[in-house]
C-alpha cells in the first residue's frame, strides 16, 4: 500500500519507432520486434553517399492526432510530444486538478533541428518572406514543453531539461520533486526527439557513435554484444503521468507503479565519453533516495545504446553499484536510440516489466561480449516477480541520470 506522499505512475503515452502509442510499443517489446529500418524507404532523397541508412523512424503520424492546421505551427519533436502527453494524460484518467496544481517537464537533447534546418533553407532559397511565423517557437528547446503546458492547461509550471540522452529520464526525477516539494499534485513528464537529418546523421557519424553496419537494419542495434558496432538512431516521444499518492487514490486513479527515487550526477568530465564512476554514483544516489539497498533492485533497464566503451561502462557501473544479481535488459536493440525520448521510455518499459513480471529480452544478442558481468536477457522474455527496478540515462556531456522504480499492490 503507498503512503500519501508517494509518487505515482497513473498514466502513459508513447510513439515509437514499434507503435504509435504505449501499449502497441510495449506489446512489440515483448514479440522482439524490431522498429530499425533503412532510411532511404522513406526518403527518397536520403544522400547515397552517407555511410549510415539505418534508423527507428516512428511510423504513426502525429498529424493525426493534432489536425494539420495546429501541426504546422509545430517542429516534429513538438508534436510529438504532444500526441504522447494527450495520450498519457488520457490514459491517466484526465486527472481534475486546479491548473496551479499542474506541471509540465518534458526534455529534449537537441530540440527542433529539424525546423531549423528547414526554415534555414527557405531563408536561402526564398528570403525572409517564406519563413514561418512559428520559426523560432519551432526551434526552441522548450516548446515540447511549453506546446504540452498549453495543450492541457498546465500553470504550475513547464520546465524542458536538455541533457542530451538523459533529457527524458531527468525530466521524471525533477517531476518526481516537485511532487515532493509539495508544488504540484500531478505532474506530466517525458521527452522527446525527431532529428532524423541528413546532417545529423553525418554529425554523428563523423563522431564514430553510428554503427555503419550493412544488411538487415533489424540485425544492427547490438546492446551488449560482442559484436555490437555504435548505435542506431531513433525519434520518438515517451511521456508518464506522476501523481501524488494521495491525490490519485482521492480519485480512484489506477497505478502502473511508483517513482521511489531519482539522482542526478554529472562526470564533469570528458564531453562525450563513458564515465563508469559518475554512473556508479548517480546508481547508489538513486538507491538512496528511494531508501533501498542494492539487493532489493531485481531489475535494470540498462541505457546500453550498442557502442563498444559505452556498454561495458555502464556493465561496470552496474556491478559495482548493485552487483551481478539483477535481470537485464536493453531494449534500444529493438527501437533504437531515441536521444532525449530513450530514458522516459526506459523508465516506462521498466515499470511496465514490474508490473507484468515480465522482462523483454535483449534484441540480437548473439554472443554476450565477455567484459560483461550481467544476466542480458536474450532469447526468450524472462518472467518473475520484483518489486523494484533501476532505469539509467547517461548523456554525452556527463549527465547521469538513475531511477529506481517500484511495483505497488
Amino acid at each position: 500500500m503507498s503512503r500519501d506522499d508517494d509518487v505515482l505512475v497513473t498514466g502513459l503515452g508513447a510513439l515509437t519507432p514499434l507503435g504509435g502509442n504505449a501499449a502497441d510499443s510495449w506489446q512489440a517489446l515483448l514479440d522482439g520486434r524490431s522498429g530499425i529500418t533503412d532510411l532511404r524507404e522513406r526518403q527518397d532523397d536520403w544522400p547515397e553517399d552517407l555511410p549510415v541508412r539505418i534508423a527507428g523512424s516512428v511510423s504513426a503520424d502525429p498529424v493525426d492526432v493534432l489536425g494539420r492546421v495546429h501541426a504546422r505551427k509545430l517542429d516534429r519533436g513538438e508534436q510529438l510530444a504532444v500526441a504522447a502527453a494527450r495520450e498519457a494524460f488520457r490514459d491517466a484518467g484526465a486527472p481534475q486538478v486546479e491548473p496551479e496544481r499542474l506541471a509540465v517537464v518534458v526534455g529534449t537533447g537537441i530540440g527542433g533541428v529539424l525546423s531549423a534546418l528547414g526554415q534555414d533553407d527557405l531563408y536561402e532559397r526564398s528570403g525572409m518572406r517564406k519563413l514561418s511565423s512559428y520559426a523560432v517557437p519551432m526551434l526552441m528547446p522548450n516548446g515540447p514543453a511549453a506546446w504540452v503546458s498549453i495543450d492541457l492547461g498546465a500553470r504550475a509550471g513547464a520546465r524542458s531539461p536538455v541533457s542530451a540522452c538523459a533529457s527524458g529520464a531527468e525530466s521524471i526525477a525533477l517531476g518526481l520533486d516537485l511532487i515532493r516539494l509539495d508544488r504540484a499534485d500531478v505532474v506530466v513528464v517525458g521527452g522527446t526527439e525527431a532529428c532524423l537529418h541528413p546532417f545529423m546523421v553525418a554529425a554523428f557519424a563523423q563522431m564514430k557513435a553510428l554503427s555503419r553496419q550493412e544488411g538487415d537494419p533489424s540485425l544492427v542495434s547490438r546492446p551488449f554484444d560482442a559484436a555490437r558496432s555504435g548505435f542506431v538512431m531513433a525519434e520518438g516521444a515517451a511521456v508518464l503521468v506522476l501523481e501524488r499518492a494521495g491525490f490519485a487514490r482521492a480519485r480512484g486513479a489506477r497505478a502502473y507503479g511508483a517513482v521511489a527515487g531519482a539522482a542526478v550526477t554529472s562526470s564533469a568530465g570528458h564531453i562525450s565519453a563513458s564515465d563508469t564512476e559518475g554512473q556508479v554514483t548517480a546508481v547508489r544516489g538513486a538507491l538512496r533516495d528511494a531508501r533501498l539497498e542494492p539487493r532489493d533492485i531485481g531489475h535494470v533497464h540498462a541505457h546500453a545504446t550498442s557502442t563498444p566503451g559505452g556498454d561495458l561502462a555502464e556493465a561496470d557501473a552496474v556491478v559495482k553499484a548493485l552487483g551481478d544479481h539483477p535481470v537485464v535488459t536493453a531494449t534500444k536493440s529493438m527501437t533504437g536510440h531515441m536521444l532525449g525520448a530513450s530514458g522516459a521510455f526506459g523508465a516506462m518499459s521498466a515499470l511496465l516489466s514490474l508490473r507484468h513480471g515480465v522482462v523483454p529480452a535483449t534484441r540480437n544478442l548473439d554472443a554476450l561480449d565477455p567484459g560483461v558481468r550481467l544476466d542480458v536477457v536474450s532469447g526468450e522474455n524472462r518472467t518473475g516477480r520484483w518489486d523494484a527496478a533501476l532505469a539509467n540515462s547517461f548523456g554525452f556531456g556527463g549527465h547521469n541520470v538513475s531511477l529506481v522504480l517500484t511495483r505497488t499492490t
